[in-house]
């Protein structure tokens, strides 16, 4: 291959929606897009430890697309294992990965403390994938750019960045290549056409190749007003004693749902209860969210009536506190599929006792504590005991921070785009199909499903 040409390899985030990571590359340079972490089901958990489909110090350069785990969260490993180059992304990422992924890092090593104590690991000495020191180091590589500044990260490759709408910073990657004059558009996770907090995504104008998400390929939000449904849980649970718990992304959909409960308050539709965001990281990420408050839908007053009315829940000994608490309230606690961190605690505590709820907001992913309770298990395991799901469970898909189907067709239609070729990345299989045959029967355009370390030609 010359460098005329381009190469596209899908070394991850397909067939599921986690462990995104695409490479783009001609003979002499690789561009990686997107560096995540495998969550979920244990069989994709264990690629994580895998080592990794092509050297790390033979990629010249990452960028990416936001900082969710699932797109950012292998990066101290990659660092780790030998990748010297630079990583790009926008502003507002780079603030949420000062966050994230130090804190994944503490989170490594904490489970493989709490699985050595607790002797519930099957290694002597379990060991963290990386640490919080090797996601500081990873920080050191970041260069963030502004939306539609174009820059070149790798030579021959220009990039810039489009609004995605999913979270703060999230973006769409335009990829052009100028030897072979060829553009690929990877539209990261695309956001609502109507979400309550985040602004639409901005339509896309050009992509010779769309790399698509599928996340919701097979399912519409449905019609349902979310701020009512969760009015309408919050007021039962008090109304009978209970706690509600809202596991939560720390990025995104936390500050949504405080901001939705604190408006639910001041409007008289549920009764006045103290609120508690018990996640270090989520408190961290709110403040990035109020000082990039141009981002998003909200205003400084409605960011501040954020700030104001929460009860910041910072220290071991303040969450230990929390959950021994017995009187009606609302704990919004990361994460958001209950796959770990300070929620697992609460959920030891409020799972048994029917008179709290349990409320979900986002797409579970298969295999994680989160759907295993959504779809009516008995039980679930937490730090190697089984719990019982006495609790009520509600899921509001409809405060979820991914377009469905209709709603990316929707974006889609309103750019100019005529791609030659779209592949449907980012789901699980009969989601990414699913939203191939709606693409094609909506557009015509030649749609198809890569398969794992498929690599093709651009």
């Amino acid at each position: 291959m010359d460098d005329s040409f381009m190469k596209l390899s899908f070394l991850g985030g397909t067939s599921t929606v986690t462990g995104s990571r695409y490479l783009l590359s001609d003979d002499k340079h690789r561009l990686l897009v997107d560096c995540g972490m495998y969550q979920g089901v244990k069989t994709l958990r264990k690629r994580n430890w895998a080592k990794f489909p092509v050297a790390p110090s033979t990629i010249n350069a990452v960028v990416l697309t936001h900082a969710h785990i699932d797109h950012s969260g292998y990066l101290p490993a990659l660092v780790k294992n030998g990748f010297k180059g630079k990583i790009y992304c926008t502003r507002a990422t780079y603030e949420l990965c000062q966050v994230l992924l130090p804190d994944a890092g503490f989170l490594q090593e904490e489970d493989a403390r709490y699985a050595q104590r607790k002797k519930f690991s099957k290694h002597e000495m379990p060991e963290p994938l990386f640490t919080e020191k090797d996601a500081r180091q990873a920080l050191k590589h970041f260069e963030p750019f502004h939306y539609h500044e174009t820059f070149e990260p790798v030579k021959g490759f220009e990039v810039s960045f489009t609004p995605a709408g999913h979270i703060l910073g999230s973006s769409c990657v335009h990829v052009h290549h100028k030897n072979s004059d060829r553009t690929v558009v990877f539209t990261g996770d695309v956001g609502r056409q109507n979400d309550i907090i985040m602004r639409p995504p901005e339509p896309i104008e050009r992509a010779d190749v769309l790399v698509c998400e599928s996340t919701y390929g097979d399912r519409l939000h449905g019609d349902s007003d979310p701020e009512d449904e969760l009015a309408a849980i919050i007021s039962k649970t008090a109304g009978r004693g209970g706690i509600t718990l809202m596991p939560a992304f720390a990025v995104g959909r936390a500050q949504m749902l405080l901001y939705v409960v604190h408006k639910l308050m001041e409007e008289g539709r549920i009764p006045n209860l103290p609120v508690y965001l018990n996640s270090p990281m989520a408190i961290k990420a709110t403040e990035i969210f109020i000082k990039h408050h141009k981002e998003h839908k909200l205003n400084h007053s409605q960011c501040q009536l954020i700030d104001d009315n929460t009860q910041f829940v910072h220290s071991v000994e303040e969450s230990i506190e929390l959950d021994a608490m017995r009187y009606p309230c609302v704990i919004v606690s990361a994460s958001g599929m209950a796959s770990g961190g300070r929620v697992l605690h609460h959920l030891k505590t409020l799972l048994p006792n029917p008179r709290n709820s349990i409320v979900f907001a986002g797409f579970q992913a298969p295999g994680t504590r989160g759907d295993a309770m959504v779809q009516g298990a008995n039980s679930v395991k937490i730090h190697g005991q089984h719990w019982p799901v006495k609790a009520e469970i509600h899921n509001l898909d409809s405060m979820s921070a991914h377009g469905d189907y209709n709603e990316i067709l929707t974006w889609l239609e309103q750019g100019k785009l005529k791609p030659q070729k779209v592949y449907v990345t980012h789901g699980e299989a009969v989601a990414s199909d699913t939203m191939r045959k709606h693409i094609h029967e909506k557009f015509g355009w030649d749609a198809e499903v890569p398969e794992l370390f498929e690599e093709v030609d651009i």
